[in-house]
């Protein structure tokens, strides 16, 4: 009888009585959990943890632990599966909203992306030194009226 059971484990059928690895028992206990709080309160303690860690982190460190686990979704997904689930986000997000939220919300966007080009144009003229040169002009000495520089 013992030997039936040893070969049913060693074939991975059925485990010995009383053997639970950490992990099956952390999610099995989550899973409990889980159906005791409901999804809205199983939610919320997944954000104080997030509050948590964040203030753990900084907000760099936070963010920088944002990209990593974007990098491994995508991985696991592809990019095309990556881009789908964006799809579906933003579905979602233009549900909360509604149109005309979801419309504002675009529109914040586009501000915000206009002001980091204004931003960028800035700082590279700070380091280029005349405003509106090129590269190559700047390489050559020249700026767009196509005479060199003043030597000092």
């Amino acid at each position: 009888m013992a030997r039936q059971h040893d070969t049913e484990h060693e074939k991975g059928t059925q485990k010995p009585k009383g053997t639970m690895t950490v992990q099956e028992a952390g999610k099995m206990g989550g899973e409990i959990r889980k159906e005791e709080l409901g999804p809205e309160g199983y939610s919320e303690i997944g954000k104080m943890g997030g509050e948590v860690r964040k203030e753990q982190l900084g907000h760099e460190g936070y963010s920088e632990m944002g990209k990593k686990g974007g990098e491994a979704r995508k991985e696991q997904l592809g990019p095309e599966g990556y881009s789908e689930m964006g799809k579906m986000g933003g579905e979602a997000r233009k549900e909360q909203l509604g149109p005309e939220g979801y419309s504002e919300l675009g529109h914040k966007g586009g501000q915000r992306v206009k002001q980091l080009i204004e931003e960028g144009k800035r700082a590279e003229a700070d380091e280029g030194g005349e405003e509106g040169m090129s590269e190559n002009e700047e390489s050559k000495g020249r700026g767009m009226t196509g005479h060199s520089k003043p030597r000092h």
